[in-house]
C-alpha cells in the first residue's frame, strides 16, 4: 500500500477552510495532519472536506487556539490523545490506519519569546512537554509509526536563515534542539524530511512580519515528519510546498509531504 501524508499547521481551520480545499484538491493526500486548528472539534468545517474525499477525521479541539486534526481518505481510528506538561491544550491526537501504520500529530508549544524558563514560564511548559514526550516514547516504544507535526523546533543549522543569528532565538537554541533530540533518540525516531533531502537550507515557516516573505526568505523548519527506522526506509518524495505560503490569506505555514510505500 502507498499513501501520501501531508503535516501543515494551518492557523485556523475555520478561517483557512478554502486553502485547506485548494490543498485536498490540488495535492489529494491521502492523510492531512492540521495544527492550531483554533477551533472545537464539532465546529470543523467536515462538509466541505468530505465532498473531496476526507470522509474520515480524528481531532482534538479548543475554542480559539491550539487544536490537532488528522483528515483522512482512507479509515482511520483514534488510538491516543495525550496531554503533555498537564497544559490542558489539545496538542496531540493519534489515530492508526487500517494497515497498522500509526500516525501521531503534535503540536509542540511556541516557548515565547525569552529563552528561559525562569523568566519565561512557557519556555519552561515547552521543555517540560518535550521531556514528557520523551518519556512517554521511552515506556510506550513505538513500532510501525508517523509522528508529525509542528514541533516549533528548527535542530539544525540549515534549518534557518542564520544559525548564528538564532541560536538565542526560541526555536532554534541549543537547549531546544538537545530536548528534541531526546524525544527523536527516545522513538528510534528518523527525520524522514531530511532522509530524503539531506543538504540545503530548508524552511517550512516564514513569519507575518515580513513585508516580503518570499524575497527575504528568513525561514525555519518548524514542521517536521518522522517515521520509526522499521517503516523509515520505505518512506520518499519528501517536499515542502513553499508556493503555498503566498496563496490567499496564507498560514505562515507550509505544508510538508511524505510518500510511503506499506
Amino acid at each position: 500500500m502507498t499513501f501520501t501524508l501531508a503535516t501543515w499547521n494551518i492557523n485556523s481551520v475555520r478561517l483557512r477552510e478554502p486553502i485547506v480545499q485548494q490543498l485536498m484538491k490540488d495535492e489529494a493526500p491521502d492523510v492531512l495532519c492540521l495544527q492550531e486548528t483554533k477551533s472545537p472539534v464539532d465546529k470543523i468545517p467536515l462538509e466541505g472536506f468530505a465532498e473531496l474525499g476526507y470522509t474520515h477525521m480524528v481531532a482534538r479541539g479548543q475554542k480559539g487556539y491550539n487544536g490537532v486534526a488528522i483528515f483522512s481518505r482512507l479509515p482511520i481510528e483514534e488510538v491516543a490523545s495525550e496531554d503533555f506538561a498537564s497544559l490542558g491544550h489539545a496538542r496531540h491526537i493519534a489515530g492508526r490506519l487500517q494497515n497498522g501504520v500509526t500516525i501521531h500529530n503534535f503540536y509542540v508549544p511556541a516557548g515565547g519569546d525569552v529563552p528561559d524558563r525562569d523568566k519565561n514560564e512557557k519556555f519552561g511548559q515547552k521543555l517540560d512537554y518535550l521531556t514528557e514526550m520523551r518519556d512517554w516514547f521511552t515506556t510506550n516504544a513505538p513500532e510501525k509509526s508517523i509522528l508529525v507535526g509542528d514541533l516549533n523546533i528548527a535542530p539544525r543549522e540549515d534549518d534557518v536563515w542564520d544559525h548564528k543569528k538564532l541560536l538565542k532565538i526560541v526555536s532554534h537554541t541549543p537547549i531546544e534542539v538537545e530536548h528534541l533530540a531526546a524525544v527523536q533518540k527516545a522513538g528510534n525516531w528518523v527525520d524522514v524530511t531530511r532522509a530524503d533531502i539531506p543538504e540545503g537550507k530548508l524552511y517550512s515557516w516564514w513569519s507575518y512580519r515580513a513585508k516580503d516573505w518570499d524575497a527575504a526568505d528568513k525561514g525555519r523548519r518548524l514542521d517536521h515528519v518522522w517515521a520509526t527506522a522499521d517503516i523509515a526506509g520505505s518512506a520518499h518524495s519528501s517536499r515542502v510546498l513553499r508556493d503555498v505560503r503566498g496563496w490567499e490569506k496564507p498560514s505562515d505555514h507550509a505544508p510538508v509531504f511524505a510518500t510511503f510505500d506499506l
